[in-house]
């Protein structure tokens, strides 16, 4: 592990698509993970699960499956268009890197599936008649802040790879066709898949991560007013 500093590893741990074949010792896989699970979830519940795929052959159909659900990705890409703060240049050579990624996944030496085991809300009959009268908003809630249980540990993964000097990102094209990924790695039904992650040493260089300014995207105190940073 390098000694790399905390603000170092986030401004510099961009998303890395080009991948050498190279094997990423188990240890330091172990190490990765230890790190995400050190990770805040909801209600300390810690109902993270992770699958870690190495099979070659097993990648190789994984990839079989993001590269369709890929195709999905890109035509919502497509018909969404450029965004307002990305050069045509940018935005090219954004979708050309996805593009590697798509025809490349199953490259990767390691194919890390971060997921969560579901936490279903308590029956309605067993919480308090206040409670009872906005069940169903309740539920929508539950739904909406479930990631928040495990996109930080998966945040965890991204930095914890940069210290040791290897690439990853993040990518969830493949939920678009979960049923087949669950299938293939006999994911149980209770259980979800929030991002897939290669993992490999790579063959760019680190950062700088470029993102738009603060004051474009931050206000202070009420939505209008520009933080003054």
């Amino acid at each position: 592990m390098s000694e790399i500093g905390l603000f170092e590893a986030m401004y510099s741990a961009r998303a890395l698509r080009r991948l050498k074949p190279d094997p990423v010792p188990d240890e330091i896989i172990t190490q990765i993970l230890d790190a995400a699970i050190r990770a805040p979830s909801a209600g300390n519940s810690q109902h993270w699960v992770f699958v870690v795929v190495r099979d070659v052959e097993v990648r190789r159909k994984l990839a079989l499956i993001y590269r369709k659900a890929s195709d999905i990705a890109k035509a919502i890409y497509q018909a969404r268009g450029r965004p307002a703060h990305m050069t045509d240049e940018q935005y090219q050579r954004m979708m050309s890197s996805g593009a590697y990624l798509w025809e490349h996944m199953g490259e990767a030496p390691v194919l890390l599936v971060p997921c969560l085991r579901d936490r279903p809300a308590p029956p309605r009959e067993t919480l308090p008649p206040a409670v009872q009268a906005i069940y169903e908003q309740e539920l929508v809630y539950t739904d909406r802040i479930r990631g928040a249980s495990i996109y930080p540990a998966v945040q965890n993964i991204i930095l914890a790879c940069r210290a040791f000097g290897l690439g990853t990102l993040i990518t969830t094209n493949h939920i678009r066709c979960e049923g087949e990924v669950k299938a293939l790695l006999g994911i149980p039904d209770d259980v979800l898949t929030y991002a897939l992650m290669p993992i490999g040493y790579p063959e760019d260089r680190f950062g700088p991560v470029k993102r738009r300014p603060v004051n474009e995207v931050a206000y202070a105190d009420r939505w209008g007013i520009g933080w003054p940073g």
